[in-house]
């Protein structure tokens, strides 16, 4: 037991030896400081900043791409409310067309026939047509559609203004429009002047491509003094 027991000291010893051998080794090499080092934070956090909230204010701004007015002081745009922009109706006043007065077929053949008669005595040189009055070409709508083969033929492509000269040499301009191939404007102009109504034979002479010679032939019971 006595011998074990030196051995167990001498053990302990040689142990405590080895430790303090070490841990002068240690201290030569400086790792202790070394270690401390490792598990100390290298850096210290600083402390949050405080952050401002900046307000940010929207504008619209006119971008000017022209150097010519880019000193100009840009525009102001505001809202302003605007009316609904509305396109005036033309108001027509109620035609009486009661009072019609209608030519009979006898009556419109005789004025058609006399029509002819003179047509048959003008220059041949020059295109001619001959138009029966109606009740729309003298009191209704005042529209006067033509023959179409003759607008074709001898008329212009697009719309003019043609000249209706009457047997006493007074004009009366009216619209001609190409593809309805008929008179509009001004045509009511020149019904109204002479009294035009239906069942009258109205002669066209083309003297010049946008002038009419107009000859009027009454239908009976219609003459004019």
């Amino acid at each position: 037991m006595v011998v074990a027991k030196e051995k167990m000291m001498s053990y302990e010893e040689i142990r405590q030896k080895r430790v303090e051998e070490n841990k002068k080794r240690m201290e030569a090499l400086n790792l202790p400081q070394l270690s401390t080092l490792l598990h100390t934070p290298s850096f210290k956090p600083s402390p949050r900043k405080q952050m401002k909230l900046r307000t940010v204010e929207k504008q619209l701004v006119v971008v000017r791409r022209s150097s010519r007015v880019a000193n100009k002081p840009a525009p102001v745009y505001q809202e302003v409310l605007v009316d609904k922009v509305m396109i005036p109706r033309r108001v027509s006043k109620h035609r009486d067309l009661s009072n019609r007065v209608y030519a009979s077929d006898e009556a419109r053949a005789e004025a058609l026939e006399k029509a002819e008669k003179l047509e048959s005595g003008l220059d041949p040189h020059f295109p001619v047509f001959i138009k029966s009055m109606l009740q729309s070409h003298v009191t209704g709508g005042f529209w006067l559609g033509l023959p179409v083969h003759f607008c074709k033929t001898n008329l212009p492509k697009r719309d003019e203004v043609m000249t209706l000269v009457d047997e006493e040499g007074h004009e009366y301009p009216t619209i001609y429009l190409a593809k309805k191939t008929g008179l509009s404007g001004g045509w009511k102009g020149f019904a109204v002047a002479h009294r035009l109504v239906d069942g009258d034979a109205v002669v066209f002479q083309l003297l010049q491509r946008t002038t009419f010679k107009v000859y009027i032939i009454r239908v009976k019971g219609s003459e004019q003094s």
